[in-house]
C-alpha cells in the first residue's frame, strides 16, 4: 500500500491508460470534495465544479481578489499543491508511455482544454500497445480517409465539421448555451480531429497541419452563417478566440500523428465527439449566474451642471454614427425621451434596435440621475444572407441592469460628466467577451456624452 502511494509521486517510468484514468477520477473526486468542504465550512462560501475554470469572485481584478479574499485563495492553493504534483507527474509518465513530448505538459494547466487533453491521454494506446493493434489497413477510419494528402485533408476538414454542426445546433438552439464547450472546446477539437484525420495514414508536415486546422474552423464559421446559427458580426468577434484554439488543436494533432503509429489515434475521434455534448449538458446545468460588470466613461464639458442636466435627462436626435462598430450593426443610441420628472419618472433611451426603458431611481438635480433598466433591445443587427436571424444570445445574453449620470462641478465652472452602466452577459469565457462588451459600452457612452457636450456648450 505504501509503495503504491509513493509510486504516485514518481516522475520516472510510464503508466497505462486505464490506471491513469482511474487515478485521475479518484484524485479529482477527492480534491473537489476537499475544496468544497474547505470553502463551505471554513470560509462559508459556495464552490462548484465550474469554479475551477470560472472565477467565483465575479469581475474583481486579481489585486482586489488578493486583498479581499487572500486567505481563501492561499488555503485553496496550499491544498492544491500535492494534487498538482501528482497530476503533473502522472501526466509526464503517460506522455512518455505514448511517446509524446513532455512540453505537452502545458495542456495540464489550460482551463477546460485540460479535460480534453486528459481524455486524449486516456484513450491513446502506449507505444508497446501499438504493436498489438491490427494493421493500419484494417482500421475503421481507413474506409473513409483517402491515402492522398489532399484527399485526407479535405476529408478531415469536412468530416469533423459534419460531426460538430449538430453539436453546435444543440448548444445554441436547444440548450441556448454559449460557453466554454462552444467557444473553447469545439474550435480546439475541430483543429485536433481534422489534423488527426489528415495524418491518419502517414505523418504530415507541421505547416500543412496548421493550414488544415485553420480550414476546419473557417468551414465551421461558414456553416454557422449558412444554417442561420450566427451572423457575420458575431463570427468575426469569436474569430480571435476560436482561431488560435484551432491552431492549438492542430499542434496537438501534429504531435500525436508524428509520434504514434498510423491509425493509432482512431480512438480519439469517438471519445472527443462524445465528450463535447456531455460537457455542454454539464455546463448548462452547472454554470453559475454571470456577475454584474461596470463600465464608467467621462468627459469634461464647458457648461454648468444645471445646463448639462437638461441634456442628460433627455436629448435630441444624434447624428448618423461615424464609428465603424456602429456602422456594422452594433446597436447605438439615437435619442433620449423622458416621461415625468423625479423618482417614478421613466426615461426611454432609444437605440437603433429599440428603446431601453429606464425607470428613475435617484433624481438629485443637478448632480445624479440613476435608473434601472426594465427593457433591453437587441444588442446588434446581424449581417446575414437571410432577411433576419434570431440567435438566442441576442435575446437576454447582454442585459443592462441599470445606469447613471453623475455631474461634478469643476473649479473652472465646467462640469465633469460621468456615465456608468451595470450589465451582465452570459457568454463564456467571460473575460474574453468582457473585452468586447466593455469596449462597445464605452463607445456607446462616448457617443452620448459627446452629444450632450455639444448640446450643452452650444447654449453657452
Amino acid at each position: 500500500m505504501l509503495s503504491a502511494f509513493l509510486d504516485l509521486w514518481r516522475w520516472d517510468g510510464t503508466i497505462g491508460r486505464g490506471r491513469y484514468a482511474l487515478i485521475g477520477l479518484i484524485g479529482f473526486a477527492i480534491k473537489h470534495n476537499l475544496d468544497r468542504a474547505l470553502a463551505t465550512f471554513v470560509f462559508e462560501r459556495d464552490w462548484g465544479v465550474f469554479n475551477y475554470w470560472i472565477s467565483p469572485f465575479g469581475p474583481l481584478s486579481l489585486t482586489e481578489v488578493l486583498r479581499q479574499e487572500g486567505g481563501f485563495v492561499a488555503a485553496m492553493l496550499v491544498t492544491s499543491l500535492p494534487f498538482i504534483w501528482v497530476g503533473v507527474a502522472l501526466t509526464a509518465r503517460r506522455l512518455r508511455s505514448i511517446g509524446l513530448p513532455t512540453w505537452m505538459l502545458v495542456g495540464f494547466f489550460l482551463p477546460f482544454l485540460n479535460l480534453l487533453f486528459l481524455l486524449i491521454l486516456c484513450v491513446l494506446p502506449a507505444v508497446d500497445e501499438e504493436h498489438d493493434l491490427k494493421s493500419p489497413s484494417s482500421g475503421w477510419m481507413d474506409r473513409f480517409v483517402p491515402q492522398h494528402p489532399i484527399g485526407s485533408a479535405a476529408m478531415g476538414v469536412l468530416a469533423t465539421n459534419l460531426a460538430f454542426v449538430p453539436i453546435i445546433l444543440l448548444s445554441t438552439l436547444v440548450l441556448g448555451e454559449y460557453g466554454w464547450g462552444l467557444f473553447v472546446g469545439m474550435p480546439f477539437c475541430l483543429g485536433l480531429l481534422s489534423v488527426l484525420a489528415y495524418g491518419h495514414h502517414a505523418p504530415r508536415p507541421f505547416a500543412w497541419c496548421i493550414v488544415v486546422s485553420t480550414a476546419a474552423v473557417l468551414l465551421a464559421a461558414a456553416f454557422m452563417l449558412a444554417f442561420a446559427i450566427e451572423g457575420l458580426v458575431c463570427v468575426m468577434m469569436a474569430a480571435p478566440l476560436a482561431t488560435p484554439l484551432a491552431w492549438m488543436g492542430g499542434v496537438v494533432g501534429y504531435a500525436i500523428q508524428r509520434r504514434t503509429r498510423p491509425g493509432a489515434a482512431s480512438p480519439v475521434f469517438p471519445a472527443v465527439i462524445l465528450a463535447i455534448p456531455l460537457a455542454l449538458f454539464a455546463e448548462s446545468a452547472a454554470l453559475p449566474e454571470p456577475p454584474v460588470y461596470e463600465v464608467t466613461s467621462e468627459l469634461q464639458i464647458q457648461a454648468t451642471p444645471q445646463q448639462v442636466w437638461e441634456n442628460v435627462i433627455a436629448f435630441s436626435e444624434l447624428p448618423e454614427p461615424q464609428d465603424w462598430v456602429f456602422r456594422i450593426g452594433i446597436a447605438h443610441p439615437l435619442r433620449a425621451e423622458i416621461q415625468g420628472t423625479g423618482v417614478g419618472g421613466v426615461r426611454h433611451c432609444v437605440f437603433s434596435t429599440g428603446p431601453f426603458v429606464e425607470p428613475i431611481e435617484v433624481w438629485d438635480e443637478p448632480r445624479l440621475l440613476r435608473f434601472s433598466v426594465t427593457t433591453n433591445p437587441s444588442p446588434m443587427q446581424e449581417w446575414t444572407p437571410y432577411d433576419e436571424i434570431h440567435p438566442p444570445h441576442l435575446e437576454g445574453f447582454l442585459e443592462s441592469e441599470g445606469g447613471q449620470f453623475r455631474l461634478v462641478e469643476l473649479p473652472t465652472g465646467g462640469t465633469r460628466l460621468e456615465g456608468t452602466t451595470w450589465y451582465r452577459h452570459s457568454l463564456w469565457p467571460a473575460a474574453y467577451w468582457q473585452l468586447w462588451s466593455d469596449e462597445l459600452i464605452h463607445r456607446i457612452h462616448m457617443r452620448v456624452l459627446k452629444h450632450i457636450k455639444s448640446e450643452s456648450e452650444a447654449r453657452q
